[in-house]
């Protein structure tokens, strides 16, 4: 059976503006969410990993096409035009349109700028001349123009948003552009080549040749390449004001009036390139705020209190400001005017402009509201996805059944929409390492100011991430119906040799399988799996004799050391309820099986793992430990090649009892142990662990 394809990967290595990475992400996800996962990568992923088995579409956004070329000449060209040849798909914005080009001719005759040469991936066969208009600035956004483009409608009859205006297909559309190139010649290389799908109205500065090709449609191999002179990825909404540029406002008036043409035309060109874009485009959501709640009536009033040290009292207002994020405590009672509040808030760096003025791209300057429920739960009116009720019921009855359950999750902070529960609780910074020892991300920058208060097994839940994170440089799945939530452990320091904290995911790992499995009636035998280091896979329901497995869930783990402790904040994703983008638990139920409420699951998996974890404390990973998570892993006895040893055939035989790495056994061709064994650890590696490892001769 032929893996999914559901992952739209966007580079955002050398060459790639933060302007551009943040318009095309923002635009994919509103137009493909949930149905695809739309992941950042950088050169290391195109370059070391394994990316296109599962790739979708591969998106190079605006920038400096020569950065590109710095990046992945060779090599990575290489692995992008087998990718585009045996069926993929390449989509282009500005820069990446000259670099999916033969040729590229940039500025021609002015020095500063001028960037002339040959392209590898060459997917268009000529060349990309710009800037088709004139007034390109690297350091400003002075050049930029909305500009008019033509649609050749006849181009997408049947493919992706019909070929007349009644079927929603625009004549003509407004585009953001700032320094992209016009396809020359595009027409005389033949429609089955190079096909046409937008020109330039206005007159260019640069000779076009035949036609003003702004976007065309390119075939490599089985796959397809689509290429952009301008950015109709760029929306309106995500633009902000400049008063400097005197025709900016125009631009960003234009662009707001051709919206509704820009996203039809823009999921039209997604179509071509064999896509599902959603029939109804999606919204971007905001934040929302996060409710602070306890199991008892003393719970909210006692984290409070905790808080007193670190809270600012301005102008009537409690504040905490963390390092990337500021959060305002508000009481259940309390009714804020949001004007009130804005004139409020202190004026250094604390966003006080009205939410919906804030660019969605912009979720850091949005200060988080925390509402402190001290008399009573928060409504499903307040928290229609999430019903505390039921939590606090299903924590009680599960702390009966696990005797040395009793604390974590009584502490329940909830979003329904949230950057990312990890996040929140602790900031990752770009100086963060990785520990080779433990491959629990640790992160030197942190600023423990908010995690410092917050006791073992306190809990953030959210139904929604708009900006999760997962290993490396992967980023967790997480729509309405997953199960998303993060765990502090303060993990004693002076037992981080006899217990050390790799540990942490693998008992995390058991608790999930076995929270799953003791649900209630149907759940016993789903076929849910652990996957060394940190991933849930489940049996492919689609095909379950094809014995393949699909990934459901995932653990990241992020860990510093302050007072003695090693702070924690374990944080798991599960699809549960789901229908996309990919598998998710109720798609694994048996028709007479129990009701699935998310809320019941979490409380079943932090009593779970707080008695797993206790049982670590007392025996370390103990036989019984290890033997539960054998009884769950996918890979005793599978076979591996060791790469850094010449191809070497390693049989897996389990983890090691002291740094948690895969111990592995040196076979011969006939699968013969011949003595020898290793220790393998994942090293930034977030789509095959089995690639990229770290390996140590035992």
């Amino acid at each position: 059976m032929a893996v999914r394809k559901l992952n739209i990967l966007v580079y955002t290595g050398t060459g790639a503006t933060s302007e551009s990475v943040r318009h095309c992400i923002f635009s994919l996800r509103q137009l493909l969410s949930p149905n695809y996962a739309v992941i950042p990568i950088n050169e290391t992923v195109i370059l070391k990993e394994p990316w296109a088995a599962t790739c979708a579409l591969l998106v190079f956004p605006g920038g400096a096409d020569l950065g590109y070329c710095r990046a992945l000449n060779g090599e990575g060209n290489r692995r992008i035009s087998d990718y585009v040849r045996r069926g993929g798909a390449y989509l282009g914005f500005c820069a990446g349109g000259y670099y999916g080009s033969r040729r590229c001719e940039f500025e021609v005759g002015n020095p500063p700028l001028e960037v002339i040469g040959s392209r590898e991936l060459g997917f268009f066969p000529g060349t990309c001349r710009g800037a088709a208009f004139g007034g390109f600035d690297y350091q400003s956004e002075k050049g930029a123009r909305a500009v008019t483009l033509k649609v050749e409608r006849d181009a997408f009859g049947g493919g992706g948003g019909g070929g007349n205006e009644d079927d929603g297909m625009p004549a003509e559309t407004t585009s953001y552009f700032n320094g992209g190139g016009v396809f020359v010649d595009a027409q005389s290389f033949g429609a089955s080549k190079v096909e046409v799908l937008a020109t330039f109205e206005d007159e260019l500065d640069v000779d076009g040749g035949d036609g003003k090709a702004a976007v065309v449609l390119c075939t490599m191999g089985n796959g397809k390449a689509l290429l952009t002179g301008p950015h109709p990825e760029f929306a309106a909404v995500n633009l902000s004001p400049k008063p400097h540029i005197p025709h900016y406002d125009d631009l960003m008036a234009k662009l707001a009036a051709a919206d509704k043409s820009r996203i039809a035309f823009l999921k039209a060109c997604l179509g071509k390139l064999g896509l599902e874009p959603n029939e109804t485009t999606q919204t971007i959501p905001s934040l929302s705020p996060l409710h602070l709640s306890s199991i008892d009536d003393s719970g909210v009033a006692e984290m409070l209190c905790s808080w007193e040290s670190i809270m600012d009292r301005e102008n009537g207002l409690e504040l905490i400001r963390g390092e990337a994020d500021k959060f305002l405590i508000q009481t259940q009672d309390s009714q804020w005017d949001m004007d009130e509040i804005r004139e409020s808030l202190p004026q250094d760096g604390v966003q006080t402009r009205p939410e919906q003025d804030i660019s969605p791209l912009n979720y850091e300057a949005v200060v988080k509201k925390i509402v402190a429920h001290e008399t009573a739960l928060p409504s499903t009116k307040q928290t229609p996805r999430f019903d505390h009720q039921l939590y606090y019921s299903s924590l009680r009855r599960c702390q009966l059944v696990e005797r040395s359950a009793v604390s974590w999750g009584n502490n329940l902070l909830y979003g329904d929409v949230v950057t990312s529960t990890n996040t929140l609780l602790e900031k990752y910074d770009a100086t963060g390492t990785k520990d080779l020892r433990s491959s629990i991300i640790t992160d030197q920058g942190r600023n423990p100011k908010l995690l410092a208060t917050l006791p073992t097994g306190f809990t953030l839940a959210a139904s929604t991430q708009v900006a999760g994170r997962g290993r490396g440089t992967n980023v967790w799945i997480a729509p309405p119906g997953a199960l998303i939530h993060s765990t502090v452990i303060n993990h004693p320091g002076h037992l981080s040799m006899s217990r050390p904290i790799v540990f942490i995911q693998y008992i995390a790992a058991i608790a999930i399988v076995e929270a799953i499995q003791s649900y209630g009636q149907g759940y016993e035998k789903l076929p849910v799996k652990i996957k060394w280091p940190n991933d849930i896979y489940a049996l492919d329901p689609s095909n379950p004799e094809s014995k393949e497995y699909v990934k459901i869930g995932g653990i990241l783990s992020q860990c510093g050391y302050f007072n003695g402790a090693y702070q924690v904040v374990l944080g798991i994703g599960i699809n549960t309820i789901n229908p996309r983008p990919t598998t998710s638990l109720s798609d694994l139920l048996p028709p007479n099986a129990d009701p699935l409420h998310i809320e019941t699951l979490l409380a079943r998996l932090l009593t779970r793992l707080e008695a797993t974890y206790a049982q670590f404390l007392r025996e370390g990973f103990s036989e019984d430990l290890e033997r539960r998570y054998y009884r769950h892993w996918l890979h005793t006895g599978q076979l591996v090649f060791l790469e850094a040893e010449g191809g070497v055939l390693a049989r897996v035989i389990g983890i090691t009892r002291d740094w948690g790495m895969l111990r592995v056994e040196e076979t011969d061709r006939e699968g013969r142990a011949t003595g020898k064994m290793w220790a393998l650890q994942s090293d930034e590696n977030s789509f095959d662990y089995w690639k990229g490892l770290v390996r140590k001769k035992l």
